[in-house]
């Protein structure tokens, strides 16, 4: 059961980004396959990999979470588990200053800030908070094999209407 303010502020949300939100960007909620409902407390988005960046081409899921003390806490923000990232727990859950009550969250944080900010994350990884080992340990050690796993991670998650992956039925 969610609070009044979480329902409402969540509601403002998808008014919000269905009005106005960054290209190739999705973010809705969740649909109960019984009754058809949105469950606004839960979340699928994508984002895509920025332009001009090793992460271009790639369209990365993320799921988010909304608990009933929303907007005062923050969402839990993941991506897929076992994704490659420094700032990526081996769990999917994200590690970025503005997911964190005690650091840069705020309630005035909007959902298409967090999509933004996690966009950001992805090519400028944060290394004085490392949340997965492998992943930062490969960047400080070698940046060519750290961009050959992020290319591997670009392409399990490519761009759907890439041209070679076209299914004919």
């Amino acid at each position: 059961i969610m609070s009044n303010l979480a329902a409402t502020r969540l509601a403002q949300e998808r008014k919000n980004w269905r009005k106005d939100h960054p290209h190739g960007f999705v973010a809705k909620p969740d649909v109960d396959k019984k009754t058809g409902e949105a469950n606004l407390m839960k979340w699928q988005c994508t984002i895509p990999g920025k332009q001009n960046t090793s992460w271009e081409g790639g369209e990365f899921p993320v799921s988010m979470e909304f608990s009933k003390d929303y907007p005062s806490k923050p969402p839990r923000v993941m991506l897929p588990k076992g994704f490659f990232h420094p700032n990526v727990y081996p769990t999917g859950l994200i590690c970025l200053s503005i997911l964190n009550e005690e650091k840069g969250w705020k309630p005035s944080i909007s959902v298409k800030q967090i999509l933004v900010g996690v966009q950001d994350l992805l090519d400028n990884p944060n290394n004085s908070d490392p949340a997965n080992q492998e992943a930062y340990q490969t960047l400080k050690s070698s940046k060519v094999k750290y961009q050959e796993r992020v290319i591997a991670e670009v392409r399990q998650y490519k761009a759907v209407g890439g041209d070679d992956d076209v299914i004919v039925m």
